[in-house]
């Protein structure tokens, strides 16, 4: 990770870590790396999801592009995969995304896509780093050199809410389905793709107000949407992120259908159908090890990466692959977009499950979950607080220790967040009581380290 780029692009409370400043610079310099191959004025796309800091960072991210030189489109609120998709189709030189994704509402984001709608390499994104912090570097347009805003048409989400409800691999049809979208930006495009379809529609959580975007909603907490499949006897719950480019199923018992077993359903549809490319899924090293026995016992090979949608992507594009994501619900059908879509991943799992003729939970019954507990520890200090408390030998001893008491059936995983102020830990073992045993031991060796 970078000084300011994490595993998902520039994350931080707006004002505190992230402020206008800052998003200032970061479209300056944003403007002046990916215009250099660029002959006349770049043009890029920006978007946002519902945050109340939206507007003000959108503002100060414009302002810097166009004082590079920089032509912009404003696409208002709308899901992150759709800049991609946009940025890609409509020729731009990069396309800028103003969200902070699954967070609560006082955070904010910026991320960046290429002209082809995939994320920044390192490279890119340590060259945009440097003239952040050298805008004295930089030469600003005047006269007619400077950039113009243009307000997006209609045509362009559009185009992309036609290109989401033709990735249905089947007619979708005779289903009561339920949408939570996390009052973030599926609230503008949910009820046009999905109301495409032959299905009876509820959509929940869809009237964003700035502040109550993920708030006890979405795929990070499905629990509320789960009571609602029961109670209104819907056939599936569908809950997306704060700007919708992940995907949480929940069954027609109130069950969890993570990202784990959506992308086994569809790799064994996709495998059965001589659509997965090498008969292989991408996955994490967070996924569970019930998916990793499922998928071998189909004859799927599984090939996995450091936790974040970016080294998903980058194993996907070295070896050809087209399917991939994170127990988060983050996946990847490559055939179909450059980057994780929610609503891309509701739309193909809808159409399989229409096409079985089977219930949710019929379909991921066969799929075991190892017990598997995951905990946050919050960190004080930024990166150079978690990587001392990451190094620290007292830390490594114990989860030696703790890996030998689990054996083979247990698994341990300590990382820091890419995107947070946290330390992430995850315990696999044979049962709940161990798991939280190990959890409980590991966090609060972590917290007295922070002392």
């Amino acid at each position: 990770m970078g000084k300011y780029f994490g595993t998902d692009g520039i994350r931080g409370v707006a004002n505190e870590e992230l402020d206008a400043s800052l998003a200032f610079r970061v479209g300056q310099a944003a403007a002046a790396v990916l215009s250099k191959k660029t002959e006349g004025k770049p043009l890029f796309t920006i978007g946002k999801d519902t945050r109340i800091s939206g507007d003000m960072l959108e503002a100060a991210i414009t302002a810097g592009l166009c004082s590079a030189g920089a032509d912009v489109i404003s696409l208002g609120v709308i899901p992150t995969p759709a800049v991609a998709y946009i940025t890609n189709e409509h020729g731009a030189d990069a396309g800028v995304v103003i969200s902070a994704s699954h967070n609560p509402y006082e955070h904010n984001g910026i991320k960046i896509f290429n002209t082809n709608g995939f994320k920044l390499s390192d490279d890119i994104e340590n060259e945009i780093e440097y003239y952040i912090d050298h805008p004295e570097e930089l030469t600003l347009k005047t006269y007619d050199g400077i950039g113009n805003v243009g307000r997006h048409s209609e045509q362009m989400v559009g185009g992309y809410i036609e290109h989401i409800v033709g990735c249905a691999d089947s007619e979708i049809k005779g289903l009561k389905v339920i949408i939570d979208c996390a009052n973030g930006a599926a609230s503008r495009t949910a009820a046009a793709i999905f109301g495409s379809f032959d299905i009876e529609l509820e959509l929940i959580k869809d009237q964003p107000d700035g502040v109550n975007i993920n708030d006890e909603c979405g795929s990070t907490s499905p629990e509320y949407l789960s009571r609602m499949v029961v109670a209104g006897g819907y056939d599936v719950g569908i809950a997306f992120d704060g700007d919708a480019d992940r995907c949480i199923i929940v069954d027609e018992k109130g069950g969890v259908v993570d990202g784990d077993k959506q992308m086994a359903i569809c790799g064994v549809d996709m495998m059965r159908r001589g659509r997965l490319k090498s008969n292989t899924i991408v996955a994490t090293v967070m996924s569970n090890l019930g998916f990793h026995e499922y998928t071998s016992s189909r004859g799927l090979n599984v090939e996995c990466t450091t936790v974040g949608d970016r080294y998903v992507l980058e194993r996907m594009l070295e070896k050809d692959y087209n399917l991939g994501g994170e127990q988060s619900g983050h996946i990847i059908f490559l055939d179909d977009a450059t980057t994780g879509d929610g609503q891309l991943a509701a739309v193909k799992f809808l159409s399989l499950l229409s096409s079985s003729g089977r219930k949710v939970s019929e379909l991921v019954a066969e799929i075991p979950s190892f017990p598997q507990v995951l905990e946050n520890v919050r960190i004080a200090g930024g990166n150079p607080a978690k990587e001392a408390v990451m190094a620290d030998a007292r830390l490594a001893g114990r989860i030696s220790e703790l890996e030998n008491s689990l054996g083979s059936h247990g698994r341990i995983l300590v990382r820091p967040s890419g995107t947070e102020p946290l330390i992430r830990v995850m315990i696999e073992a044979g049962t709940d009581e161990l798991a939280h045993s190990c959890a409980a031991s590991l966090c609060e060796l972590i917290e007295e380290l922070t002392k």
